[in-house]
This record gives structure tokens, C-alpha cells and sequence, in this order.
């Protein structure tokens, strides 16, 4: 049902549906010491093959993320962006083994009415996150305490195995989408840890969506909404 209602703005309502999509960010799953590594930040709808234009109509309307790595150790640093045509431009240089962790937050979002669309009145934050294995393995790290993330954890190489995670606590039942290019898409549930593993049998680009309802509501910059709609993406490049 989330598939046609987005696929359905998307087709139909122009400047609309840039709430249906998400953003997520783009980097080599493996770094070097010493050697910088490139970040990517896109928005869109990867199965489509939608990616927003920087400078188009729906990119703006979410440009206020803030973007972080973390690297093994737990130092946290802000990374600096460029606009480039399609997505925002950052790089780190790696400095210690092990996993770094890419996050991406934005929860400076203007109030969206679809109630025409039986959707409601709603605030949205989207939180993204990459890893970067620099020698050896281990969990991502999280950064998103007010909202839902999704976490990799340690795996063997013959399949991932992500925990998602909203407010800090493991999340049960929830629905998370792998998608692939050219339409392909597998939908999977959180376990009671809630945690979800899958094989990667192709050597291409995975983007895992996942979002919940927090049914509170408030206002932001004046605007009265009837909950947040919270998006956490995750992108694997093999």
C-alpha cells in the first residue's frame, strides 16, 4: 500500500511527492588510512530511477541535513558539503581501523498537509546512514536518538544483518524495504530484537528504507501537524 500511494504521487502530483521520497547517502563500503574517502548525498527514489536535481524543485525543500562520520573510536566531526548537480559532495580521511559511520540528519522539514490524500498532516525526519570498513569489521555506530536508524551489524560476508532502532530501542514488527535498481524490491519484518538479515547475491547498490508513525502532535515553524513521519535509510555498494 506505501508502494502505490508513493508511486502514485510521484506520477501525479509533481512538487508533491518529493515527501514520498527519501534521502540517502552513497560511499565505498571499504577505505584506506590516509586516503579520502567520498560521500554522496542523494534524494529520490532509487528503484525508480528518480534522483532529485540540487537546484530542482524538490531537493530544496529538504537541504537543511546536517551531515556527521564517526569514526571507530566515537569521535563524532561534522563534514562540510558541496552542491553538485544531483546530490551534495563531502569526503573524511580515515585515521583509525575499523568502522566508520556515516550519518546523515534532517529533522527540519515544513509541515505537509496530504489529508486530500487521506495521509494526514505530518512532519517528516529523515536520518541516513553509510559504513565505511577501514580493516576490521564491526557494528555502525547510531546518532539518532529522537527518531528511527538503522544499524549494521557484524557479519560473517554471506549475508547483513541490520537492527533498527527507534529512540534507542530495538523496534519489533516493523516493515523495511531493500530495494535494487530497476524496480526490484523485497519486503521484510523486524524480529523481536528488532533485527532482519538477508543475502546480497548481486554485486550492485541495495538502499534499505524504514520508517514509523509517532503519533504526537505539535507545530513547527507555526504549523500545526497530526504526527512526524519518521524515514531512516541505509545504502549498501557492493
Amino acid at each position: 500500500m506505501k508502494t502505490k500511494f508513493i508511486l502514485f504521487l510521484t506520477c501525479l502530483f509533481g512538487t508533491l511527492s518529493a515527501q514520498a521520497h527519501y534521502l540517502w547517502i552513497e560511499t565505498n563500503g571499504t577505505g584506506k588510512l590516509g586516503q579520502a574517502q567520498e560521500v554522496r548525498v542523494h534524494y529520490g527514489e532509487y528503484t525508480y530511477g528518480v534522483i532529485e536535481k540540487v537546484a530542482g524543485e524538490a531537493f530544496p525543500a529538504v537541504s537543511k541535513f546536517t551531515l556527521w562520520v564517526i569514526a571507530p573510536d566515537g569521535t563524532k566531526t561534522e563534514l562540510s558539503t558541496e552542491a553538485k548537480e544531483d546530490h551534495y559532495l563531502a569526503s573524511f580521511t580515515p585515521s583509525q581501523n575499523g568502522v566508520y559511520t556515516v550519518a546523515l540528519n534532517n529533522n527540519e522539514i515544513d509541515v505537509i498537509d496530504y489529508t486530500q490524500y487521506d495521509f494526514g498532516i505530518f512532519k517528516t525526519h529523515y536520518h541516513s546512514t553509510a559504513k565505511v570498513q577501514v580493516g576490521a569489521d564491526g557494528d555502525t555506530k547510531t546518532a539518532n536518538p529522537d527518531g528511527i536508524v538503522v544499524k549494521q551489524l557484524e557479519n560473517d560476508g554471506k549475508e547483513i544483518k541490520l537492527q533498527v532502532l527507534y529512540k534507542g530501542e530495538p523496534i519489533a514488527e516493523n516493515e523495511l524495504k531493500v530495494y535494487v535498481a530497476d524496480l526490484w524490491s523485497k519486503t521484510l519484518y523486524t524480529d523481536d530484537n528488532g533485527e532482519v538479515s538477508f543475502a546480497l547475491p548481486w554485486d550492485t547498490k541495495y538502499i534499505v528504507e524504514t520508517t514509523t508513525k509517532e503519533e504526537i502532535p505539535g507545530t513547527y515553524n507555526g504549523e500545526d501537524y497530526e504526527f512526524i513521519w519518521h524515514c531512516a535509510t541505509y545504502c549498501i555498494k557492493r
